[in-house]
């Protein structure tokens, strides 16, 4: 069974004959209503403002002359109601006889269903009464129904249907301004690209753009697909994508994001992804298929939405037996509580609850570069107890850096880095471009001549530099070569390695010149990821293929108590097993293509830096920028959103289970009756108060750890 993204009502898929497609989503809908809705908001909100106003002004006259003023020196007061409230209830009210045929022919009820029953039996009822009244019908009603309680019930059919039309046109109003998150995403993708095409430049609509394409990006202009710069240098502001403020410099090979905005200079792409596959375009899919999905916390709203209507009829009924019947109250007060019940237990806000919440949550998160894929993993990550964090490239930068230099015999720190740079540029082993480039950083030359280098495996690399024997490697390389390595020396390795980082030692003519030191670093923001999850009471671990030394090394520094270190690609996935076995909630973060056993072996998978290989991840939640601290902000998000869900099902279940009751007569013996009007109030009012309920997401602020107090 299929939610209709417009009412919230349930649908079977395979008898709604109301679907469509929409970026490889299929929608389904209860009615012909709800489709025109989703496909043309603007012309649906148009008219159902138009017919709004009609019903009032009418419902209002009709009010107006049957309490207030009677007219009967016309055409009698009763028929004159009726001439008033039939426009209403034919004109105004036909979307509900549209809905409840649909409904019919899908073999289903709606909301639509109830509504129309109600306020098609209180104007057949009045239609009766008048025609009998004024001669121009047998008297078809017993004289025992015309002779108590309110003869006509043409003011509360016309109105009825009036705040019924200004509730949902009060709510298409607020749950536009609800999804107007996804609408900017689309509006991101400009209408136009500039390519080249015979060596000259072309405007073509994006659509047409094909892989490969070589597109020109103008400063101040939107970049209308994913691509590769090929040429220029520019900063680009990929803000409403990935949330980040500041413009990222872009030069020759790096990517580019469509809807992204060229800053500064002009830029030569080459398309790479078009059309659905482009990151905006995933984006927006997982928003939308996020706002589809069910929640576990939705299942008992949706048991009870499948079977509402009918039971609902059954209580209105009921209830007109047993006080008309059974307790003997006259017709009118009965009949008023059938089209009450009828009226007030319309399920729109039960419907909507969840739906609303997520496609709020879902949005802002999208708005930040924090993308959900279903209410699922949203409702999940607010029970996380324990984060697991793989090391490389998820709290680490995943590429070796240079992080120490020091000099011993009267050597200086630029020296021993001039000679350990020449030698490594005939290596290519992964620690010499760390080494290179840090001493470019430096602006250090590495010109000097090389001759008769040699790589020896697993111990380092030799070679003549200036005349000089040069050894860079292990300790064992120099022991072989009889190098001396002094006590001193030994101390700084050994306080280096502790740090769980990779030594290397420079000797020259046999004398130890200096050691470098070379690490896999701490992102930014990692600490403050860790702490952050530790005051929200969450449990930190390291999963990781590296030696104990330095895993243990980056948890100290960090924070970690929990550490796997030496652990197999294999048997990451186990691991997060065997917690989940001990009754712990798990969320694992990686890299969503090396981790993804593990990603989906756990409760929420959390990919970060996923680039632009969105829609292959394996998480759950997706992360688009490199940063740590975002899977604070994901749980702070997941247990907002959680929240307002919860607080939305109580508001819907206040209105329906409270009200229902009291529809039907619960509180008659004190002398309160609901007058159906106030019950069609009451039930626009719910369905208003969860979608308002639930925009109060957009206030949440979505900060890094260090500011989250």
């Amino acid at each position: 069974m299929a939610k209709d993204i417009v009412c919230g009502m349930y649908v079977d898929e395979n008898k709604t004959p109301f679907k469509v497609n929409r970026r490889g989503i299929t929608y389904y809908f209860c009615s012909e209503a709800c489709l025109k809705t989703f496909l043309a908001p603007e012309i649906e909100l148009r008219n159902m403002k138009i017919m709004t106003a009609f019903a009032l002004i009418l419902g209002g006259l009709t009010a107006f002359l049957e309490y207030i003023y009677p007219i009967d020196w016309v055409v009698p007061n009763h028929l004159l109601l009726f001439l008033l409230a039939t426009p209403i209830q034919f004109i105004a009210g036909w979307r509900f006889y549209k809905g409840t045929w649909d409904a019919i022919k899908a073999r289903q009820a709606n909301m639509d269903s109830l509504i129309a029953i109600g306020t098609s039996a209180a104007w057949l009822y009045s239609t009766l009464y008048t025609f009998q009244e004024i001669g121009l019908l047998p008297y078809i009603l017993p004289s025992s129904l015309t002779t108590s309680g309110p003869q006509v019930y043409f003011t509360e059919s016309g109105l009825i249907i009036g705040f019924i039309l200004l509730g949902k046109t009060m709510e298409h109003i607020v749950k536009g301004r609800a999804s107007e998150a996804v609408r900017k995403l689309l509006d991101l993708q400009p209408r136009m690209a500039t390519v080249i095409r015979g060596g000259e430049e072309v405007q073509i609509p994006v659509e047409e753009v094909n892989v490969g394409d070589l597109l020109i990006v103008r400063p101040g202009e939107r970049i209308p697909v994913d691509g590769v710069v090929v040429e220029g240098y520019s900063s680009v502001d990929e803000s409403m994508i990935t949330g980040e403020s500041i413009p990222v410099e872009k030069k020759v090979n790096d990517e580019v994001i469509g809807g992204t905005i060229n800053k500064t200079g002009l830029l030569k792409i080459r398309a790479v992804r078009v059309g659905l596959d482009t990151m905006l375009s995933q984006i927006v899919k997982m928003v939308e298929e996020a706002i589809l999905s069910k929640t576990p916390i939705q299942r008992l709203a949706d048991k009870i939405s499948a079977y509402f209507v009918p039971a609902v009829v059954a209580v209105a009924t009921g209830s007109f037996i047993f006080w008309y019947i059974g307790v003997g109250l006259p017709f009118g007060i009965a009949f008023i509580m059938l089209i009450s019940v009828l009226i007030i237990a319309c399920p729109c806000a039960l419907g909507i609850a969840t739906p609303a919440a997520i496609m709020i949550g879902a949005s802002k998160g999208a708005q930040y570069g924090i993308l959900i894929k279903s209410g699922e993993q949203l409702e999940k990550a607010q029970k996380i107890n324990i984060v697991v964090f793989d090391k490389t490239g998820t709290i680490t930068k995943g590429e070796p850096t240079l992080t120490d230099v020091i000099a011993f015999n009267s050597f200086t720190e630029n020296l021993v880095l001039r000679y350990a740079a020449s030698i490594e540029k005939g290596s290519e082993h992964p620690l010499a471009e760390a080494i290179i480039k840090g001493a470019a950083q430096r602006g250090i030359k590495t010109n000097l001549d090389l001759e008769d280098f040699k790589s020896i495996p697993g111990r380092g690399v030799s070679a003549i530099i200036s005349g000089h024997r040069v050894l860079l490697g292990n300790r064992n390389l120099l022991i072989e070569h009889n190098v001396n390595i002094h006590d001193k020396i030994e101390e700084k390795i050994s306080r280096l390695e502790e740090d769980g980082k990779t030594v290397m030692l420079l000797a020259l003519d046999n004398q130890v010149a200096g050691v470098l030191a070379v690490s896999d670093t701490i992102k930014e923001g990692a600490s403050e990821a860790v702490h952050s999850l530790k005051i929200m009471g969450i449990d930190v671990a390291i999963l990781t293929g590296d030696n104990k030394r330095t895993a243990y090394a980056i948890a100290r520094k960090l924070g970690v108590d929990i550490v796997f270190a030496e652990v197999l690609p294999s048997d990451k996935a186990y691991i997060v097993k065997k917690l989940r076995e001990e009754g712990k909630t798990v969320a694992m973060v990686g890299d969503g293509v090396n981790d993804a056993p593990a990603l989906t072996q756990a409760d929420v998978g959390i990919a970060i830096g996923s680039g632009t290989d969105i829609a292959k991840e394996a998480g759950g939640i997706i992360l688009v920028r490199n940063d740590p601290r975002d899977v604070v902000v994901a749980i702070q998000l997941s247990r907002k959103t959680v929240r307002k869900i919860k607080e939305n099902l109580f508001w819907a279940f206040i209105y329906n289970v409270a009200l229902i009751p009291i529809a039907a007569g619960a509180l008659y013996p004190l002398g309160i009756l609901l007058n159906p009007i106030y019950a069609a109030i009451a039930m626009a009012s719910s369905s208003i108060t969860v979608t308002v309920n639930s925009m109060l997401l957009n206030r949440f602020k979505l900060e890094r750890p260090h500011t989250i107090q």
